[in-house]
Formats: structure tokens, C-alpha cells, sequence
């Protein structure tokens, strides 16, 4: 007998591209996902953490939260497993959980957290659960589901656990000793075993995996960069991760490690990504089956060039459901004529940025040394002139010089 698990994370309910919201794409896109989980008779749901964008999420997202979960969940006859990133509020995400729990919706956010242990009306039962751990025994199986919960941690959440040296390597280890002890007290042979986690985790010896420009760098204590996938236990027969939002499996060997991506595209670095959830079909005391599931709900997110104000109209007007960042090339800025062709043809154009044609190098622009002698006007506009090609115009310095005065009555 064997289990289907689907893994999904960094939803990020709430999130804006700018001043564009993306609730209603986020509605169609969770909705997406409750009909992969019928359509594929899902058992368990694992979401990995960044359930929200912020700290204090909207009514809004909240509700669509709570909405898409008691779907997801066939109300509370399947079971779902959530931990928080590192865009979510600790206190926050574990707040309904005596209520969700009831529903077979068991959130987790501190690492000295318990689930209680015993069995829900579904069915549903709770067999064994430590901090960090917790079994979970589904009516139809005849084996359990461990799984090792790994939120996001910083520094005061481990503050307790850490000395005063090479902070970076006593994480891992830290994390590496706490892991590796659940393990070996409850991850035997007779049930399958997973690890849930939201962490930057590479393989030790290879090339980070860059983060999204949506996502906040986790810098753990010291500046740790990325735990290794060596840290997590050998017992383990999948590792479900969040925080990286493409779907990419960081090892395959000897279990996979797997981030699913996040549902919708949240930043243009993210551009031309096709968003999925992981399928998972495994069972104890083998190697488990799994494979990504292509999402289709969204507005893609395209990064265009053009030099042409006819080919540039005419790419929009074929292309309207997406939001676009549009670079165009020009002799100097983009005249206040072609600006309104371009933003009025299409609803979605989030950047729209000059390239400023055969524009030289000069030397002098670059910042030095002696510069920092200069006042902050002057430095600001050596650095917009690197950046953009062009000085800024006097709207923009009046916005620079009142942030500039406010920041000085601080």
C-alpha cells in the first residue's frame, strides 16, 4: 500500500508585484492545486513554509488562507502539514492551529512546539510527537507518516543553542545533532519518513542556488548562507523544502531533496519559470516515486526589449495577460508621447525602463574614493546617472531630498 503526498510551498498570500495585487490570481491558483489534489486522491498535503508574504497579512489573505485549506483538507478528511518561513509570523501561523487541528490541519512554527498527541474525528491520528517531530497514522494505511518539521530559524528563536564562535558551522550542527536525534528515536523501517523544512540548503561542495528577488535572503546567525543537505538524516526518504522559488531537486541521491516552487511568478528574476507542486508516492523501506505537477492559473511575468514603438505595440496587444517589465531603447529618455503609447496599450506593464543608446563610458561617473567627501545630492545623482544612463529628473530629487529631511529629524 502505498501513500500520495502532494508538496507545495511559498504561497505567499498577499504578496503585490508593486502596486499590482495578485490575490485574485492567488484565488485561481490555490484553486488549481485543490483539484490536482482530488483529481490525483491525494492523502496528505505538505506546505513548506512562506504561507504569507508578511509578518501582519491583509483580512483578505487571511480568509483565502483559511478558505483554501478547509477545500484542500475535503473538510478535514485529509490531512494537512504547514510550517512557517521566513515571511511568516511564528505567533501568527500557529494561532487557529487548536482550531485547525480539529480539521486535520496542524501548523507548526517554534521549534518547541508539541502537537498533541490522539486521534480526530476523520480518523486521523496523532501516534507520536516531539518537538520538531511529529507521526501521524491515516485510517486507510497500515503504516505512519513521520515527518521531521523543520520553520525557519533565526537567531532568536536558537539563541539557546548557539555559542559564541563559528556560528554558521554550529548551526548546521545545531540543527544537524537535532535532526539526527529525532531520527534514530522514531524514523525506523516500518514507516515512511519525510523532512519538511524551510531553509537554504545546498549540496555541500557545489554552487548556492540563487534566491528569488522576491524573498528576503535568509541570513541565519553570523550570516550563514545555506545549511547542506547532508545535514538532514539518512533515514529521511524525501526532504520537502520552501524558500527557493523554482522547482529544482538540490540532490537526488540517497533521497531527494526537492523545492517545489512557488505557485505564482513574484519577481521578474523569476521570469519564463513554470511554476508546479510535487506529487510524491512512497511507502516504507523504499525509494519514493515523485514528479513535478505544471501549474497554469497566472499572469506570466515576461522581460521585454524593444527599440521599435510599432513592435513594442504590437508584442502587447498579443500578449495581454501578463505583467511586463519593458526596456526601451532611446537616444535619450523616452519621450512623454511614446510613454503613454506603451502604458496606455497594456494594463500590465510594471517597469518601463530607458536604455539609453551609444552611451559612453565615463570614468569620471564612477564613484571613488574622494567622492565621499560629496553631499548626498550630488552622490545620488552620480549614482542614478550609472545606473539609468541619465540624471534624475526634479520630481525624483524632490522625492530624494524629503526623504533626506526626514530622515534627519529621526
Amino acid at each position: 500500500m502505498q501513500i500520495k503526498i502532494l508538496h507545495t510551498a511559498d504561497w505567499h498570500l498577499g504578496k503585490r508585484l508593486q502596486e499590482a495585487s495578485r490575490l485574485e490570481e492567488q484565488k485561481l491558483v490555490l484553486e488549481e492545486i485543490t483539484e490536482i489534489a482530488n483529481s490525483e486522491d491525494v492523502d496528505l498535503v505538505l506546505i513548506a513554509g512562506d504561507i504569507f508574504d508578511g509578518f501582519n497579512p491583509s483580512h483578505e489573505a487571511i480568509e483565502l488562507l483559511y478558505k483554501t485549506l478547509r477545500k484542500l483538507s475535503k473538510n478535514g478528511q485529509r490531512p494537512i502539514v504547514a510550517i512557517s518561513g521566513n515571511h511568516d509570523s511564528t505567533q501568527f501561523i500557529e494561532a487557529p492551529d487548536p482550531l485547525a487541528r480539529e480539521m486535520g490541519i496542524f501548523f507548526y512554527s517554534r521549534y518547541d512546539s508539541i502537537i498533541p498527541t490522539g486521534k480526530l474525528d476523520s480518523g486521523v491520528e496523532v501516534v507520536a510527537s516531539d518537538k520538531g517531530f511529529v507521526s501521524l497514522k491515516l485510517p486507510h494505511l497500515d503504516f505512519p507518516v513521520r515527518i521531521l518539521l523543520a520553520p525557519y530559524a533565526n537567531e532568536v528563536s536558537l539563541r539557546t543553542y548557539l555559542g559564541e564562535g563559528d556560528r554558521e558551522n554550529e548551526l548546521r550542527k545545531v540543527l544537524e545533532e537535532k535532526w539526527t536525534g529525532l531520527a534514530k528515536q522514531y524514523c525506523d523501517t516500518k514507516g515512511l519518513n519525510l523532512f519538511l523544512g524551510h531553509f537554504f540548503f545546498v549540496k555541500e561542495g557545489t554552487t548556492p542556488e540563487k534566491e528569488p528577488e522576491s524573498e528576503r535572503p535568509i541570513l541565519h546567525v553570523g550570516g550563514t548562507q545555506a545549511l547542506y543537505t547532508s545535514n538532514i538524516p539518512s533515514q529521511i526518504q524525501y526532504a520537502a523544502l520552501g524558500h527557493l522559488h523554482r522547482y529544482h531537486a538540490t540532490t537526488k541521491s540517497p533521497f531527494p531533496v526537492v523545492y517545489s516552487s512557488s505557485p505564482l511568478a513574484y519577481s521578474f528574476s523569476e521570469a519564463g519559470q513554470e511554476k508546479q507542486v510535487v506529487l510524491i508516492t512512497g511507502e516504507p523501506n523504499k525509494p519514493v516515486d515523485y514528479k513535478p505537477i505544471p501549474l497554469k492559473q497566472g499572469r506570466k511575468l515576461e522581460r521585454k526589449k524593444f527599440n521599435e514603438l510599432d513592435t513594442a505595440l504590437k508584442w502587447l496587444e498579443e500578449n495581454p495577460n501578463c505583467f511586463v517589465e519593458l526596456t526601451y531603447e532611446t537616444e535619450n529618455s523616452i519621450d512623454a508621447a511614446t510613454r503613454k503609447s506603451l502604458l496606455q496599450a497594456h494594463d500590465g506593464i510594471i517597469n518601463l525602463i530607458p536604455h539609453i543608446k551609444n552611451l559612453t563610458e565615463d570614468a569620471n561617473d564612477e564613484l571613488q574614493v574622494e567622492d565621499l567627501d560629496k553631499d548626498m545630492n550630488s552622490l545620488f545623482n552620480m549614482y542614478y546617472k550609472s545606473e539609468k544612463g541619465q540624471l534624475p529628473n526634479e520630481e525624483l530629487m524632490s522625492i530624494f531630498r524629503e526623504i533626506l529631511s526626514q530622515d534627519n529629524k529621526i
